[in-house]
């Protein structure tokens, strides 16, 4: 079973991402801001981690470049309210600036839990080459069914 630690002090946010994850299988922990996480991280090992780009007490990027710096081979997602830059504005890209503090992917608030769902399984697949992850693939397979019609295993839609 695939442990996933979640880093984020807003609380609304942890409990959503842990309830739909648990939905499919997920071991989810959560921690409420830096420290916490670092704790987390100390007394337990993880498959993956989604940490807050900005928390108090750990401003900017801290947060990414400690804990990919503590567990260097646990992908690590890295979520945020902020907006990303696109190539129409001259802010920063924090996209960019968060993939080489050490984040395997980005996600911007809000998302939605098939998003989420997909980002993971690409995260987990990069980590197992042979295979994706088959939790996280039913589990996106089943949340993008449609009562029009759903895709089965073979890729061809079915109604």
């Amino acid at each position: 079973m695939c442990r996933i630690l979640i880093v984020d002090d807003d609380p609304h946010i942890c409990l959503a991402i842990r309830a739909w994850l648990k939905r499919y299988g997920f071991r989810v922990t959560i921690a409420d801001g830096g420290s916490s996480g670092l704790s987390a991280l100390d007394n337990s090992t993880f498959d993956l981690m989604i940490v807050d780009i900005f928390m108090p007490n750990m401003r900017g990027f801290e947060s990414i470049r400690v804990f990919h710096n503590h567990a260097p081979k646990v992908p690590l997602i890295a979520i945020s309210g902020y907006a990303f830059a696109g190539s129409e504005t001259s802010g920063p890209d924090f996209l960019r600036m968060a993939m080489r503090l050490g984040a395997t992917r980005c996600l911007r608030k809000p998302f939605r839990p098939t998003t989420l769902l997909s980002v993971i399984d690409q995260c987990l697949s990069e980590t197992e080459p042979y295979g994706r992850y088959v939790t996280t693939l039913t589990a996106v397979s089943s949340a993008l069914s449609e009562p029009q019609g759903m895709m089965s295993r073979e890729g061809a839609a079915t109604v």
